[in-house]
């Protein structure tokens, strides 16, 4: 019996409009071959295509203090026990990413749950944190990593700086982490951007054997495109690659 394979994403607030969905369902659409179902997690699905399955995203806890935000902590609550009643093997993907290359291998990879190794920087070079633009699981499986936070939520925060840095450490201790091959996953801001001073006349590129280009930190998709980046005195000529893929 084949295991039914679902497609994740998340939209809250106003930060990211309906089309950020739109495309990121036809790259999929694109890239990724045979059936498979795209829900987005979503507090306003206006505008969103009707392929994709809206669904509201479950609360991350039974109560926050005044003034405390959930941000990107909300991304734990698609490890409830039970997600609206889908079940099967699920494929998570930030809203800003770029699908570039083929798909079909993030749902046969051998693994229990599987994640993007964070950037390496000089400062990280001894982490086992994982970047959670790109992770894989069964839906259900791992619904300790939320019941942990809603019972555990002050400490948690205290100890870790993101949902990203608390998932890996949790999942890392109870030995069921595992990550995509480095080249699958490239980050545009370290790997895309020519290194200066190069960075002024060469233009953003896709590296060899990418799959998921993940837009992290300073620029996103239309940032890119345009070439801008939102830090003074860093310069980049326009990414044209995206928009052969960031499109409906």
């Amino acid at each position: 019996m084949t295991t039914a394979r679902h497609v994740l994403c998340m939209k809250w607030g106003s930060k990211y409009g309906p089309e950020y969905v739109n495309r990121l369902y036809a790259m999929v659409r694109r890239r990724l071959a045979g059936d498979f179902n795209f829900v987005c997690l979503t507090d306003d699905s206006k505008g969103i295509r009707p392929e994709v399955q809206c669904l509201p995203i479950p609360p991350l806890a039974v109560e926050l203090a005044p003034g405390q935000r959930d941000g990107a902590w909300k991304k734990l609550t698609t490890f409830t026990a039970d997600l609206h009643g889908l079940r099967g093997t699920a494929l998570f993907l930030d809203l800003d990413v770029v699908v570039v290359g083929p798909l079909d291998d993030f749902f046969t990879r051998p693994g229990e749950f599987l994640i993007i190794r964070d950037y390496p920087r000089p400062w990280r070079s001894a982490r086992i944190t994982g970047n959670s633009s790109v992770y894989r699981f069964e839906l259900g499986a791992h619904a300790d990593v939320l019941e942990y936070f809603r019972s555990h939520m002050d400490e948690v925060r205290r100890r870790f700086r993101n949902e990203q840095a608390y998932l890996s450490d949790f999942l890392h201790r109870q030995g069921r982490m595992g990550y995509w091959p480095q080249a699958w996953c490239p980050s545009f801001k370290y790997h895309g951007i020519p290194h200066w001073p190069c960075n002024y006349w060469q233009e953003p590129a896709v590296p060899p054997d990418a799959r998921v280009m993940v837009f992290h930190g300073e620029c996103n998709p239309p940032d890119a495109l345009a070439g801008r980046r939102n830090r003074r005195f860093r310069y980049i000529r326009p990414a044209r690659w995206v928009a052969e893929h960031w499109r409906e």
